[in-house]
């Protein structure tokens, strides 16, 4: 199988990174040719417009930082859609707008091909080693011949439903990570008002109901003072507008979404969008007057844990007695 892979950014390029550890065909493409060198220099291919790219390989992988980017990619001059056919699957892998990914998938479909919309979720540490998780939104079918390739890219894939779907959750979880965020920059900067110690306030918190995947990660490099997950306050404005988005659309009267979305306007408009997105933090320390830094822990999130195979999750409680299942061997 060749597999194309389009966006070498902080979680493409990681991704696209175990495609080619695990001995795929690769042919690669980004606006930055310094990005495509790493991968050229190892044995892929050089793509030369997402269109060549497509005709030549067999998936073609989008992982691109907006909506908009996507549609470029796939509908613009020398796109996707101009090599897209028969025998050839779109994979996209961004978080974007469950819509916009819908009438992309049809157009792919539309010309023969097979779509799916795959996001991951777990930070770029797991991504650079493939024990990162995967949603899928696709139809069955398209889903097996998907996942030899999918339980690659991650450990633990889960088909969501039909197109879509994936875009939806994934917007809902990367929501959750943000809320979690700014509580626990709360919680922090009120530890050390306090007289707190953070290092034990960093333990007590993870060896308790308070903890999270979130507080295991963000936390770290907040307390390193390098804030450093690969992730910016733009994208995070991105996504959890996103959701409210979701939720003005299906009438849900949310509270606590439209403060977060203030929160980071109020950030971007004093740090700049391309602020890492854990110094969400620092409109407390400036209020406060306090440093939230502590000795120990590192500056960026490395997984220690070994790249393991893959696996497609099926979910509890369907309501089928042969289901009735949490995890099953792909």
């Amino acid at each position: 199988m060749h597999i194309g892979f389009i966006g070498l950014g902080n979680v493409g390029g990681k991704l696209a990174g175990s495609i080619q550890r695990n001995g795929y065909e690769l042919t690669v493409l980004d606006l930055d040719p310094d990005l495509m060198d790493k991968f050229v220099s190892a044995g892929a291919y050089r793509g030369h417009s997402p269109r060549r790219l497509t005709e030549s390989c067999d998936v073609v992988i989008t992982c691109l930082p907006s909506p908009a980017a996507c549609s470029a990619v796939v509908e613009g001059p020398d796109g996707v859609l101009e090599g897209i056919g028969p025998g050839k699957i779109w994979a996209e892998m961004s978080t974007t707008d469950a819509n916009e990914t819908c009438r992309m998938a049809e157009l792919v479909i539309a010309k023969g091909g097979e779509a799916i919309e795959c996001p991951v979720s777990g930070g770029c540490h797991r991504a650079a080693t493939g024990n990162i998780s995967i949603f899928a939104g696709c139809t069955r079918e398209t889903f097996e011949k998907a996942l030899p390739f999918l339980t690659v890219l991650g450990r633990r894939v889960l088909r969501t439903g039909d197109i879509g779907s994936a875009s939806i959750l994934k917007v809902v979880t990367n929501y959750l990570a943000t809320a979690n965020l700014v509580s626990l920059a709360e919680a922090l900067v009120t530890c050390k008002a306090a007289g707190m110690d953070l290092n034990t306030s960093y333990e007590a918190i993870r060896i308790s109901s308070g903890n999270s995947f979130v507080h295991e990660t963000e936390s770290q490099v907040i307390l390193n003072g390098s804030r450093d997950i690969s992730f910016t306050m733009d994208l995070v404005a991105k996504d959890i507008g996103l959701f409210q988005s979701i939720a003005d659309a299906h009438d849900v009267p949310l509270e606590l979404s439209p403060l977060l979305n203030r929160l980071f306007d109020d950030a971007i408009g004093r740090y700049g969008p391309r602020e890492l997105s854990p110094n969400i933090i620092r409109r407390l320390e400036e209020a406060t007057g306090l440093d939230i830094r502590a000795p120990g822990f590192p500056p960026e999130m490395l997984d220690d844990e070994p790249e393991e195979p893959g696996y497609e999750v099926i979910p509890k409680r369907t309501g089928h007695a042969d289901r009735d299942i949490e995890e099953v061997t792909g």
